[in-house]
């Protein structure tokens, strides 16, 4: 871990806006609620909301690829859990969505906290999720076309919210908490040790905030050989324990 990558973590990590997110409404092609989790951390989002069905997840999450590493995405089962889960957390709700009550995007009030739901490239946001949202918002368009493409949308809007929120001052100190902070500090600065750590439910490691590494990387694996060295192993044929 060099110092200039460790200060760039850092740097994102204390801009990261907690209380900002994107929910995405049944958006189902790959490509775009991949260019949305790009655009979220292009932004500062430090989280992104998903109602999509589990196996097209699988998909998405290939086709993302590493945009995986700086975005939490959060799935839900339907638009109302989501739009629950996410009130429940004190969120306004904007609908990026054409109706008689929409106000033009750059009317609404980004500093609170909020969540942008954006919807699927077909049908837009869906009924009940556009009558449970607080405020219908738009992008007034002087062209021929009716609409963009629905990551191109989130772009835009993304874009007047971080103008809203660094004149505000919401850029200037960190926002998220510190165990959140000191998570994705870890996941980030040790991708390789998180995965391990991950892939056999073990806690994470602490690690050396000025330099990015391990505090006793070969103590910590040795105590790690030995919890493993020393559980049980169960015959599979027989429960009990195997000799």
């Amino acid at each position: 871990m060099t110092p200039e990558r460790l200060a760039r973590i850092k740097q994102v990590l204390n801009t990261r806006q907690p209380d900002l997110t994107v929910l995405t409404d049944q958006v189902h092609k790959p490509r775009n609620l991949s260019a949305i989790l790009r655009t979220c951390d292009a932004f500062g989002l430090a989280n992104m909301h998903v109602v999509w069905p589990k196996e097209g997840f699988r998909a998405f999450r290939k086709t993302a690829g590493g945009s995986f590493k700086w975005v939490t995405p959060h799935t839900h089962r339907t638009m109302d859990e989501a739009i629950a889960h996410l009130k429940g957390q004190g969120q306004k709700i904007y609908a990026a969505q054409l109706s008689d009550r929409a106000i033009d995007y750059r009317s609404a009030n980004f500093t609170v906290p909020c969540t942008v739901i954006m919807g699927n490239e077909v049908d837009g946001v869906s009924a009940g999720a556009a009558e449970q949202a607080d405020e219908h918002i738009v992008i007034p368009m002087m062209g021929m076309v009716e609409s963009l493409n629905v990551s191109a949308a989130c772009a835009i809007i993304l874009s007047e919210a971080q103008r809203q929120r660094k004149e505000a001052g919401l850029f200037d100190n960190r926002r998220i908490p510190d165990e959140e902070y000191n998570r994705l500090l870890f996941s980030w600065c040790q991708p390789v040790v998180k995965r391990y750590c991950d892939d056999r439910n073990l806690s994470y490691p602490p690690i050396d905030h000025e330099t990015g590494e391990l505090i006793d990387g070969v103590g910590w694996m040795q105590e790690v050989r030995v919890q493993r060295a020393n559980r049980p192993r169960w015959n599979e044929e027989n429960p009990v324990e195997a000799s």
